[in-house]
C-alpha cells in the first residue's frame, strides 16, 4: 500500500524515501562431493536474489518520532542501513536533511581492540564531530552508560550489554537531527531500559527527528507520532500507531479477523453455545486495541446458546506474546449466576479491572465451558483478541502492582 505524507508540514521533511528497492545475492547450495557434483550438475553455479526492500517509498517530518516495526527478515534493518550509507540502494533515492546519528547494530563502527575512549572518538568523527568535539563529549558518554570503571578495558572484553550502553551513549550525544534507532531496548536490563525511555522523552521535546525499529508495540504507541509496518520488504501499512501496532500482532499472531466472523482454527468446544465476539473497551466505552497501564478497562464477550448447557459458565485468560498467563477469572469465581443460559439465549459478559500489566503486547482467550468439569470447553477462543499496553512506569515481573518506593536516614526509632 502507498502511504499518505502528513499535511500542513511548512518546513520539508527531515527524511524522505522515494521508491528505495534492495536486493542481495546469496549462494545457491553448495556441493560438496563429486557424486553431488554427477547428480547435480547445476546446483551450487549460481547465487538465490532475495528482495530486502521493494518499492519503500515514505516522509518523516521535522520533530516526528517514526516507528519502523516488523518480523524479523521483514526489511527494517537493511531500511536503516541504507539511510545511513552503509549499505547502496538498487533503486530509487533517500534525502536526509541535517546531521544524523545511528544505532543501528551492535559492534557497527567499534574496534574490538581499542579502549573506550578510543571507540568514542572514531564514532563520534563517524557521525560528524570534529576530533577535539568528540574527545571533549567523551566524560558525558561514559557517565550516561555507566561505564566510567572500565575506561581502559579493550571493546572485545565488554559484555554486549556493555557495548549497547556505550553505542547508543554515542549516538545521543552528537547533538543530531535525525536519529536512527534499531532495537536499542533489545538488549540490556530494565534500568538501562528505563533510561531510554528518559531519553525518548527528551527528544520529543526538544524536536528531534528520529526513527525507531522496535518490536516492542508499547515502545510504538507510547512514542511514535506515526508508524509503518514491513513485510517481505513491503509497506503493508502506516499512520496512526495503534493501528500499525495491531496490524503487527495481527501479523504476528494470526489475530486478523472481520468483525463478528470466528476464526475456526483457534476454538474448540461442543457447540452448545458460540463466542460471536470479544473486545476491550475503555472508560468511555469505546472499543481499544491500545489500554494504558493503571487506566480502567473492560473487557467483553458475546455469546449465542443454541443449546442446553447446563451449568456454563464464561472465563477469560489474559497472556503476554510469550504465553505466559497473567490473569483469569471466571463467572463461578466470582459468583456470577449463569444457571437460566439456555437455546435462543443471547448474552454479553464482561469483566472490569484498572490495567496491571507491564508494556507489551497481551492476549485474551475468552471461552465457555461446564463448571468443575475442567477442560470440557463448550466454546474457546484462543488469543482471540490482542492489544498493546502502554505505561511510564515500569518494575520486574509481568505485573505492575501499584506501589510507593521511599528511604529514610538513620536506623528506626528506638
Amino acid at each position: 500500500m502507498a502511504p499518505e505524507d502528513s499535511a500542513g508540514a511548512d518546513a520539508p521533511p527531515a527524511v524522505i524515501v522515494e521508491d528505495v528497492s534492495k536486493t542481495f545475492r546469496l549462494p545457491s547450495e553448495q556441493v560438496h562431493t563429486l557424486k553431488e557434483r554427477v547428480l547435480h550438475p547445476l546446483r551450487g553455479s549460481g547465487h538465490d536474489r532475495l528482495e530486502a526492500l521493494k518499492d519503500v517509498s515514505f516522509a518523516v517530518e521535522r520533530g516526528e518520532f517514526f516507528g519502523i516495526v516488523g518480523r524479523n527478515g521483514s526489511g527494517k534493518s537493511t531500511l536503516l542501513k541504507c539511510m545511513a550509507g552503509i549499505y547502496r540502494t538498487d533503486a530509487g533515492k533517500i534525502f536526509v536533511d541535517g546531521r544524523l546519528s545511528t544505532f543501528i547494530e551492535l559492534g557497527v563502527g567499534f574496534n574490538p581492540d581499542l579502549a573506550a575512549k578510543d571507540n568514542v572518538v572514531i564514532n563520534g568523527v563517524m557521525m560528524g564531530l570534529s576530533p577535539r568535539e568528540a574527545a571533549s563529549r567523551f566524560e558525558s558518554v561514559l557517565e550516561f552508560a555507566e561505564l566510567e570503571d572500565f575506561t581502559d578495558l579493550k571493546l572485545k572484553n565488554y559484555s554486549s550489554g556493555m557495548q549497547v550502553r556505550l553505542a547508543f551513549s554515542v549516538a545521543i550525544q552528537v547533538d543530531a537531527d535525525v536519529l536512527l534507532i534499531d532495537e536499542v531496548l533489545a538488549v540490556g536490563d530494565a534500568a538501562f531500559q528505563q533510561k531510554c525511555f528518559d531519553v525518548f522523552y527528551r527528544m520529543r521535546d526538544e524536536g528531534r527527528t528520529v526513527l525507531l525499529v522496535t518490536h516492542d508495540m508499547g515502545t510504538v504507541t507510547r512514542f511514535c507520532d506515526r508508524a509503518m509496518l514491513l513485510d517481505r520488504g513491503e509497506v503493508v501499512d502506516f499512520g496512526n500507531p495503534d493501528e500499525v501496532a495491531k496490524s503487527y500482532l495481527d501479523l504476528n499472531f494470526g489475530t486478523r479477523r472481520a468483525p463478528g466472523i470466528p476464526d475456526e482454527s483457534a476454538r474448540q468446544g461442543d457447540g452448545a453455545a458460540l463466542i460471536e465476539d470479544a473486545w476491550f473497551e475503555n472508560s468511555e466505552g469505546d472499543r481499544v486495541t491500545t489500554l494504558h497501564q493503571g487506566e480502567p478497562v473492560r473487557f467483553l464477550t458475546r455469546a449465542r446458546f443454541l443449546k442446553a448447557a447446563p451449568g456454563a459458565e464464561w472465563g477469560v485468560v489474559f497472556e503476554d506474546a510469550d504465553h505466559n498467563p497473567l490473569f483469569a477469572t471466571t463467572t463461578s469465581w466470582a459468583e456470577v449466576s449463569t444457571a437460566d443460559l439456555g437455546p435462543g439465549d443471547e448474552c454479553v459478559f464482561h469483566v472490569d479491572f484498572d490495567m496491571p500489566f507491564a508494556p507489551g503486547a497481551i492476549f485474551a482467550s475468552p471461552m465457555l465451558s461446564y463448571r468443575g468439569s475442567g477442560d470440557k470447553y463448550i466454546d474457546r477462543r484462543d488469543r482471540m483478541v490482542s492489544a498493546v499496553v502502554t505505561g511510564t512506569r515500569h518494575s520486574g515481573g509481568l505485573v505492575m502492582v501499584p506501589h510507593d518506593v521511599g528511604m529514610e536516614r538513620g536506623g528506626p526509632d528506638v
